[in-house]
């Protein structure tokens, strides 16, 4: 009698052990992250005053009408990005994070993936703050454009600080 019982109470507990990985598989979700590193160079025509978009260039010259420019001599491109990371930014899903850093100043600007990120630029790396898509664009719905970024870290990219260009980008699977 008491071997019946126990089996029946064992069974329960297995019951219930299994209902409650059932919900916490349910309930867990797996977060992809994959990151992109550009360094590049500010210039003395570093302005970063667009309202609407920042850019990292390989161009190895700036003119005062690139006031979206915050970098030069990326040694990176779009072009260049992971196929893995290309294919978690084209989803709707995803969150881009950018951070600018130079050493003593660190901007970071947020963003969003979109399916029609194609990364196949081999020129420049742009940020918008609209939804707009092209060959350039690293992400869309931009919490910030040029115009955003911390004054400081604008005047070291002016005086040709070293820029260190992050991108990650997270998506749920």
């Amino acid at each position: 009698m008491v071997d019946a019982v126990d089996t029946v109470l064992n069974s329960d507990e297995r019951r219930r052990q299994v209902d409650r990985f059932a919900f916490l598989s349910r309930s867990v979700r797996m977060c992809m992250e994959y990151t992109e590193v550009i360094h590049a160079h500010g210039h003395e025509h570093v302005q970063a005053t667009h309202s609407s978009t920042f850019e990292v260039t390989s161009d190895d010259w700036l003119t005062p009408a690139g006031d979206c420019i915050v970098a030069i001599e990326a040694d990176r491109t779009p072009a260049d990005f992971t196929d893995e990371f290309v294919e978690a930014a084209q989803s709707h899903d995803a969150e881009i994070t950018a951070t600018l850093s130079t050493g003593d100043h660190t901007q970071t600007i947020t963003g969003r993936g979109h399916p029609d990120l194609a990364f196949e630029d081999d020129r420049s790396a742009v940020g918008r703050t609209s939804d707009y898509t092209c060959g350039r664009t690293i992400m869309v719905d931009a919490s910030g454009a040029a115009d955003s970024v911390d004054r400081e870290l604008v005047d070291a990219l002016a005086a040709g600080a070293d820029l260190t260009f992050e991108l990650r980008v997270s998506v749920d699977e």
